[in-house]
């Protein structure tokens, strides 16, 4: 990990940092270990957006799901915090604990049923995405075939959200279903994690126009540390990842570009065990067919792979240049904000 100076650890420790797609480390079992909060409580994040559920995932499961976490979080009232409203981030730093913010990646779960946003939300889901990389009845993902659109469906959905305070994330769309939801919303539009398609051409790297129509929108779009950022067989390095949030700024301007890591809390286990559940999970979603071109990398980036991440990625944008208040805005007030202009 490389030097932080002192300007960067001093801003890291005021400033509201908010990971826009980030796994916190949850056990198997209850409660969680004193060594892992402890790894919590060092991190210096002021609350993730944790994704629940996936592309099979039912409705009966998913609110069982969300009763664990919420479990969770009342077994460790004086680390966690759930967040449901705007005002919870600034609670979450002022009483030093880690606020986790639910949603969902894939619209699995209301199994063709708009309506069941409603119920989502009233649990404390605020972030929902249509489609995972594959086609769903709402719309279709970056690795569909053929690249539909947003359906009449997935219109319902959207107006829904809407109405419910639900902010919409096109992280997994395809473009065509991106630019409908952009175009039938009437709020702004998250991208939550990805990279930038002018800096490395993948399906899940989005392009200029769709960045700046995002921003345009008064959305915030957030730059993943995984290795889609580079072709393979290159492990993406800080520099790697730079070249994509510099990118961001240029496209989206300061006040629409924040962090989404899609990577877990913790540092990614690079032991041979480790290696081994990930070539597990690999094989498992190449067999759904959600896996993603250059997936086969340990997804993480060289010199972000730590609890700390936001703190380097705050460093190096000051050593780039740019002023502590851009650095401030990327670490977490750009994300804060747009989801306060969403949920009102």
């Amino acid at each position: 990990m490389p030097d932080i100076s002192p300007k960067a650890r001093a801003l890291y420790r005021r400033a509201l940092v908010f990971d826009a797609n980030c796994a916190p480390p949850l056990p198997d079992n209850l409660p969680m270990p004193p060594d892992t909060l402890d790894m919590v409580r060092a991190s210096g994040v002021t609350a993730v957006k944790s994704t629940l559920g996936g592309i099979d995932s039912n409705f009966e499961d998913t609110i069982a799901e969300i009763a664990f976490f919420q479990r969770f979080i009342e077994m460790h009232p004086q680390v966690f915090l759930q967040v449901r409203d705007y005002g919870d981030f600034a609670k979450a730093k002022a009483e030093k604990r880690f606020g986790i913010l639910l949603s969902f990646e894939s619209a699995a779960m209301l199994e063709d049923k708009p309506e069941r946003i409603e119920i989502f939300r009233g649990l404390g889901v605020r972030v929902m995405q249509l489609s995972y990389n594959k086609a769903s009845p709402f719309g279709a993902g970056v690795l569909a075939d053929p690249p539909t659109g947003l359906t009449e469906l997935g219109r319902k959905a959207v107006d829904t959200m809407n109405k419910q305070g639900v902010a919409i994330d096109i992280s997994h769309a395809n473009a065509a279903t991106s630019i409908d939801v952009l175009k039938a919303s009437a709020k702004p539009v998250l991208i939550t994690h990805a990279g930038c398609a002018a800096v490395y051409a993948h399906p899940r790297n989005k392009s200029d126009t769709l960045l700046r129509a995002v921003a345009d929108k008064g959305g915030v779009v957030g730059i993943y540390d995984l290795p889609y950022l580079t072709p393979s067989p290159k492990q993406p390095t800080l520099d790697d990842y730079m070249a994509h949030m510099t990118h961001a700024l240029e496209i989206c301007g300061e006040d629409h570009v924040g962090i989404g890591s899609d990577s877990s809390l913790s540092a990614w286990d690079t032991s041979p065990k480790g290696m081994a559940e990930f070539q597990k999970s690999l094989e498992e979603r190449r067999k759904k067919g959600v896996a993603a071109p250059g997936e086969d990398r340990p997804m993480y980036v060289i010199g972000l792979n730590t609890p700390r991440r936001c703190e380097v990625i705050a460093d190096a944008l000051l050593k780039r240049g740019y002023p502590a208040r851009v650095a401030e805005k990327v670490l977490g007030r750009n994300f804060i904000e747009g989801l306060g202009r969403i949920w009102g």
